[in-house]
């Protein structure tokens, strides 16, 4: 995607609308109370509030909630990279919990290592802020495909 031909870089607000017309298609998204953060070329943040309805037995974020925004903040990451009329779906991923997902609010920073045509590597780092503190709570390494030319399959 690009956009003034003088500069050769994504349209910004266009890039950020793409991703967050895609993003508000989401319910898991929505059904987690995960919200958009900042979107920029090759980098997408996305937060997550803990409740009581994302949490395991022991009150921590669920593991599967916070591989949720870390592979979907890789993918979005992904995605801000790829023309328009592509969509990205995600082939793998591999996550390390590396402490429990407790805080005020848990954030994945999804940025790209390597995009090409077809397959993108990204990895998204997974944080718990406390009263402005950051703890590293996960770290996810995702292949990305993008996709074009199927039914209902876009942006």
């Amino acid at each position: 995607m690009t956009g003034p031909a003088s500069t050769g870089e994504p349209d910004g607000a266009a890039m950020r609308a793409r991703v967050a017309a895609s993003f508000g298609k989401q319910g898991l998204m929505l059904t987690l109370g995960a919200a958009l953060g900042e979107v920029a070329p090759g980098a997408v943040e996305i937060s997550l509030s803990p409740a009581p309805g994302v949490t395991q037995q022991h009150g921590f974020v669920h593991a599967g909630a916070v591989a949720a925004i870390a592979d979907t903040a890789a993918g979005y990451a992904a995605l801000t990279l790829m023309p328009p009329g592509r969509g990205v779906l995600t082939a793998e991923f591999k996550i390390n919990l590396v402490a429990p997902a407790v805080g005020d609010v848990i954030v994945a920073r999804g940025r790209v290592v390597k995009a090409g045509r077809t397959l993108t590597l990204a990895r998204a780092e997974v944080f718990a802020l406390t009263n402005g503190a950051e703890r590293l709570v996960a770290m996810l390494t995702a292949t990305l495909m993008a996709i074009e030319g199927r039914d209902g399959v876009t942006d």
